[in-house]
Formats: C-alpha cells, structure tokens, sequence
C-alpha cells in the first residue's frame, strides 16, 4: 500500500507541474492556443474547444528538446 501511494504522490506533482508550465506558456506567448489550426465549435448550450495546431507545434517542439537532451547526456 504504501507504494502506491507514493505513485500518487508523483503523478499528483507532474500533473501539477504541468499545470505551471501550462500557466507560464501562455503569459509568455498568448497566441499559444490561438493558431489558425485550433478549431472552436460553439452551440446554444455548448463549446468544444480542439487545439489541433497548438499540440501539433507542442510535440514538435517537445521531441526536439529531448532529442538534443538526449544527444546531450548520453556522451
């Protein structure tokens, strides 16, 4: 049991983590979420947000990183 809650523990931080990241990533570039491949579908009673481009550019930007981290500490 008290594995387990230690597993919990970790993922409640990297969530949380991510949360910041999220956070700053917007009070420093506010068009992040605003791209021309983001689709927005708004009803009477609802609003469907799917930021396309937005996760395509993240991934993008993601894999580059680790990869040159990667390159960086595997020497």
């Amino acid at each position: 049991m008290g594995e387990m809650g230690r597993l919990l523990v970790v993922i409640g931080l990297a969530v949380a983590f991510c949360g910041v990241i999220i956070l700053i990533a917007i009070r420093f570039f506010p068009w992040l979420g605003n791209l021309p491949g983001d689709m927005r579908f708004e009803g009477q009673n609802y609003k469907v947000y799917f930021p396309l481009a937005t996760m395509i550019l993240v991934s993008i930007l993601a894999t580059i990183l680790l990869n040159v981290l990667l390159r960086i500490f595997r020497r």
